[in-house]
């Protein structure tokens, strides 16, 4: 969301919405071979790590056998939940990605990783994009809730709350766990355009698991460089949707001058999870005892 000055991406022939064309044709079989090989290879772990919603609107895709066409995509998810997909040649201005969401527009960056980049890759590429986010798109609650968080970006840009409102974006939608019947699972596109991390959020038992707290989310800090210290945890996309509904003003009244939560760092108001259960299978989640409910 937040543009560096070292971009990715050939930004010479945007439009003024930062959008381009995806000139799908243009890419080679080369590029198309390498989005299957990470299709499949990413697809092969969903199960038991990856919420069942998430999985099921992944193939309602039907993106395993090469770049999909966004163009096609956006005629059936638009009939879904009113969404479509604009090319981009990478990151975009704050502005610019909040008009966009709010609009229901989510913009996809057009290039893709290089085969050296398949384990990490610094800056989101088509990738991360259309498999980590697209198909929480086809949730209806969790669409309505991304196009909310759009419209609330020109009051945090004015109020300078926009390290807060951008923390919701980044655990919430790029980090996001949720607990269902079968226990914890994966929601967020960063972990789940990632082998690594997606095992690693629901399995290991060193990163903090908060229940999820509007102000919590946006007083905490987050790591962009390594695996997350602290994943937030919803009990249902309706959680997102009506924190949305919340005045965000005085929220970041109250959080402009006060420092930044450590993300290793636990509070005492914390609903903290603990993992059990067989640590090679599917793992439960369950509510830790008060007792380990202490600061870090």
């Amino acid at each position: 969301m937040t543009m560096g000055n070292d971009l990715r991406g050939d930004y010479s022939h945007i439009h003024d919405d930062y959008t381009i064309a995806q000139d799908w044709h243009a890419y080679s079989e080369a590029e198309h071979e390498l989005w299957r090989k990470l299709y499949a290879r990413q697809s092969e772990i969903l199960p038991g790590y990856a919420d069942d919603d998430y999985i099921t609107n992944l193939a309602k895709l039907n993106a395993a056998d090469g770049i999909p066409h966004f163009g096609r995509v956006s005629e059936h998810l638009h009939a879904a939940t009113g969404w479509q997909l604009v090319a981009v040649p990478g990151l975009v201005p704050d502005d610019v990605f909040f008009d966009h969401l709010a609009n229901r527009r989510f913009p996809v960056t057009v290039w893709l990783r290089k085969p050296e980049e398949m384990d990490y890759l610094v800056e989101p590429d088509i990738f991360h994009d259309f498999f980590g986010h697209v198909p929480m798109l086809y949730d209806p609650v969790f669409a309505d809730y991304l196009a909310a968080y759009g419209a609330k970006g020109p009051e945090a840009i004015a109020m300078g709350g926009l390290k807060n409102l951008a923390r919701m974006y980044w655990y919430m939608v790029e980090f996001g766990l949720i607990m269902t019947d079968h226990g914890l699972r994966a929601y967020g596109a960063g972990m789940l355009s990632s082998q690594t991390e997606t095992i690693y959020s629901v399995t290991d038992p060193t990163p903090n698991r908060v229940g999820f707290d509007l102000e919590r989310v946006m007083a905490t800090d987050y790591a962009i460089d390594d695996f997350q210290k602290t994943y937030f945890v919803l009990d249902s996309y309706d959680q997102l949707f009506a924190a949305m509904k919340t005045p965000l003003a005085p929220i970041y009244d109250r959080l402009i001058d006060q420092k930044s939560i450590d993300p290793q760092t636990t509070l005492p108001s914390d609903r903290l999870y603990h993992l059990h259960g067989d640590k090679d299978r599917i793992i439960a989640l369950g509510k830790a005892p008060q007792m380990q409910q202490r600061p870090a």
